[in-house]
């Protein structure tokens, strides 16, 4: 189960869109007559005018299941749990309007809701969406409905606007995470793309606690793109994938006497082996590094043996 959550400004337009839909049907209204699109319309527009000054006073809502769960929603259980979606959004004290689409092979019905309540307040948006999908996510698992188990299987030919820059977004980080081993190379290769990183920082320090992905005019943070996606989660793909390269590399290295020859990288593999092993030294860890791990390599190895030599002396 997924929401998209909207806001308009005009009730006219919305309702003729949701209930003029071929094949839609009314499911629940709540303070609206729904004899007709007419006075579906004046209803909304009367108590819109309690609050005049709020120019988008449409609020609309689209759910939609799996094709998975069609034989578990029947009209009168949509509706069940259009009413628990709206209570759980603290959508409530307001005129509303359920209606089902069947333009679809997948079960979803659309919401329009005035944002000016009976008593004349403004029902807020702020957080709506971050609400929405921790609500979808709890009706998802409480009522058994099929969950997907990642974006891999999202039709993206039917996403527009944000939501399809969202998905392409993820797979492009995380087509460039499988090659990614420090910020910096993360950085260069989405660049390539044309997708630029914004690092939050913690108030009044350099310690970086978020991180945001551009492009052209959206920004995402990279939770909400996917939890894995995180500052924390990407650094240690980051970190793992450094680590990964090492060993990698270091494994090619030939060996003698069980210890990493210091001359290793200077050995002339043959053909067939040359251009794969400069290749890993070019993109996984420098000389420089090597020489490093190398040293101390030795320093760990020497170190141990004196101390096993040691305590040989004192059993002696």
């Amino acid at each position: 189960m997924i929401g998209k959550v909207m806001i308009g400004k005009s009730f006219s337009g919305c309702v003729r869109y949701v209930v003029q839909k071929s094949e839609a049907v009314v499911l629940a209204a709540e303070g609206i007559r729904t004899e007709s699109v007419q006075d579906m319309v004046a209803d909304f527009n009367l108590q819109r005018k309690l609050r005049p000054e709020l120019e988008k006073a449409v609020g609309h809502i689209a759910l939609s299941w799996s094709i998975q769960d069609a034989a578990k929603l029947t009209p009168a259980i949509m509706a069940e749990r259009a009413k628990e979606y709206m209570e759980q959004m603290q959508l409530k004290d307001t005129q509303y309007l359920v209606v089902q689409h069947q333009d679809r092979k997948h079960p979803h019905l659309h919401i329009v809701y005035n944002r000016v309540d009976y008593e004349g307040r403004t029902i807020s948006d702020r957080f709506q969406h971050r609400r929405n999908a921790r609500v979808c996510r709890e009706m998802t698992e409480r009522h058994g409905y099929y969950l997907a188990p990642g974006k891999g299987q999202v039709n993206r030919q039917q996403l527009k606007g944000a939501d399809k820059v969202k998905y392409e977004l993820h797979d492009a980080v995380k087509e460039a995470l499988g090659r990614a081993r420090s910020w910096q190379e993360l950085e260069r290769l989405l660049g390539d793309k044309s997708i630029s990183i914004d690092y939050k920082h913690r108030r009044g320090t350099d310690q970086v606690q978020g991180v945001s992905f551009c492009v052209g005019e959206l920004s995402f943070k990279g939770s909400s793109v996917d939890r894995s996606l995180s500052y924390g989660n990407i650094t240690k793909r980051l970190e793992q994938n450094r680590q990964q390269g090492q060993r990698t590399l270091l494994a090619l290295l030939p060996r003698q006497g069980g210890h990493v020859r210091p001359q290793a990288l200077a050995v002339v593999p043959p053909s067939g082996e040359r251009s794969v092993l400069h290749h890993l030294t070019d993109t996984l860890l420098s000389p420089a590094a090597a020489q490093a791990e190398y040293d101390q390599y030795l320093n760990d190895y020497h170190f141990k043996r004196t101390k096993r030599k040691k305590r040989k002396g004192k059993r002696l």
